[in-house]
C-alpha cells in the first residue's frame, strides 16, 4: 500500500514536471517567434537632430517610429555630434544658449513624448533588396532580422581628426571641427586662431574666423592650396589671414585647461616651433556614416547619400535620408533638424500610399 502511494506520488511529480517543461517550451518558442516577428512601419537609424525631429513629426502623425539610436555608433554617444560640443548659441529658441548634450536631451524627451520607441542598440547590417527591408543589430547579425516598411537613415557624419598628442585634452577646450558652430565662443574672441586644411572648406572657415579672432593662420601641409581660385584669392587678400605652407601640426599644447599653442614643423626648412594660438579648427573633411548601406543605395564619390533635390528621397523607394548623412555642405544642427522634418513627411506620404 505504501509502495503504491509512493509510485502514485512519483508518477504525479513526473507528470507535473513534464507539464512544466512543456509550458516552458511553449513560452520559449513564443519568445523566439516574437523576436523573429519584430516589424515596424517606420524605423529611424540615428539619434541626432534629424532623427529626433523626424520622430516628433511621425509621432504627431500617429505613426510612432522605432529609433535605433546606437551604442557608441561610429565612436559617438547617442545624440550624435552635438554631444561632443559645448555651448550652442545659434539654435533658435534658446536666446541664452545651451550645451549640445542638453539640446539633444530635450529633443529626445520631446520625441519620446510623441511615442518614439528608442532602442539603444546599433544597426550593423541592412538589406534593402526586398520589402519589407531587413535590419540586424550589432552582435545579432546571424539572428532573425527586424523588418520595416520604411526606413529613415540619419546616421550623420563625423569630422576627420588628426589625433595629435594633446588633442583629446583640448578637444572643445580650444580645438574644434566646426568654425561656424564654435567660432563665436568667447574663448576665441580677439585671440590668434588656426585652421588646418587647404581646400575650399578650410579657406571658408579661415575667412569666417577673421570676424572673431585677432589673427588666423591657415596651416597647409603642401606648398599650394587645393581650393578654388576665387577662394584662394579671398584668403590671400585678407590681412588677418597668414598662410603657412609646408607646415605639419605635431602637438596641441596648453595649460591643462585650454589650448595656447600648437607645435608645428616646417618640412621645407626642417624647423619645429610653437605657434601661439588659442583656437584650432580642423577643416580636413568629414566621413559620412554610410557603410551599412554601401552598394545598396546611390552615393556621391565621398560616400554621402544622394537624395532627390528638395526631398529626402533616395534611390530606393521607401528609404529616406536626413541630416549630415546626405549634407556635405551645411552640416548644421538646424539644417539637420529641417531635413528630419522633410524625411518624416516623405515617409508619411510613402506609407499612406503603401497601405491604400
Amino acid at each position: 500500500m505504501i509502495l503504491n502511494k509512493t509510485l502514485t506520488r512519483l508518477q504525479l511529480q513526473s507528470k507535473l514536471k513534464q507539464k512544466n517543461l512543456f509550458n516552458s517550451s511553449i513560452k520559449f518558442k513564443h519568445l523566439i517567434i516574437s523576436k523573429a516577428m519584430v516589424h515596424n512601419k517606420v524605423t529611424i537609424i540615428g539619434s541626432g537632430p534629424a532623427a529626433h525631429t523626424a520622430a516628433i513629426y511621425l509621432g504627431r502623425a500617429e505613426i510612432p517610429p522605432t529609433m535605433y539610436e546606437g551604442m557608441m555608433a561610429n565612436g559617438i554617444a547617442p545624440g550624435g555630434q552635438l554631444t561632443t560640443t559645448t555651448e550652442i548659441e545659434n539654435f533658435p529658441g534658446f536666446p541664452n544658449g545651451l550645451m549640445g548634450g542638453e539640446l539633444m536631451d530635450k529633443m529626445k524627451e520631446q520625441s519620446i513624448k510623441f511615442g518614439n520607441n528608442v532602442i539603444t542598440e546599433t544597426i550593423s547590417k541592412v538589406d534593402l533588396s526586398s520589402r519589407p527591408f531587413k535590419l540586424w543589430t550589432e552582435f545579432n547579425e546571424d539572428e532573425e532580422p527586424i523588418t520595416t516598411d520604411s526606413l529613415i537613415i540619419s546616421t550623420g557624419a563625423s569630422a576627420k581628426r588628426l589625433h595629435l598628442p594633446g588633442e583629446e585634452t583640448y578637444w572643445q577646450q580650444g580645438i574644434s571641427a566646426c568654425a561656424v558652430c564654435d567660432g563665436a565662443v568667447p574663448i576665441f574672441r580677439n585671440k590668434p586662431l588656426a585652421v588646418i586644411g587647404g581646400g575650399d572648406s578650410a579657406c571658408e572657415e579661415a575667412s569666417f574666423l577673421t570676424k572673431y579672432g585677432s589673427k588666423v593662420y591657415l596651416i597647409v601641409r603642401k606648398d599650394y592650396l587645393r581650393a578654388s581660385t576665387i577662394m584662394q584669392r579671398r584668403v590671400e587678400k585678407n590681412d588677418k589671414i597668414e598662410i603657412l605652407f609646408n607646415t605639419v601640426p605635431l602637438e596641441a599644447k596648453g595649460d591643462g585647461k585650454f589650448l595656447n599653442a600648437l607645435l608645428v614643423n616646417n618640412v621645407k626648412e626642417n624647423r619645429q616651433y610653437d605657434l601661439p594660438i588659442n583656437g584650432l579648427f580642423y577643416a580636413i573633411g568629414h566621413k559620412p556614416a554610410t557603410e551599412i548601406v554601401k552598394g545598396q543605395i546611390d552615393m556621391d564619390e565621398t560616400g554621402y547619400i544622394k537624395t532627390v533635390p528638395g526631398t529626402s528621397l533616395t534611390s530606393v523607394p521607401g528609404v529616406f535620408a536626413a541630416g549630415d548623412v546626405q549634407d556635405s555642405r551645411y552640416r548644421q544642427a538646424i539644417t539637420s533638424a529641417g531635413s528630419g522634418c522633410m524625411a518624416a513627411l516623405d515617409a508619411e506620404k510613402y506609407l499612406s500610399e503603401l497601405y491604400e
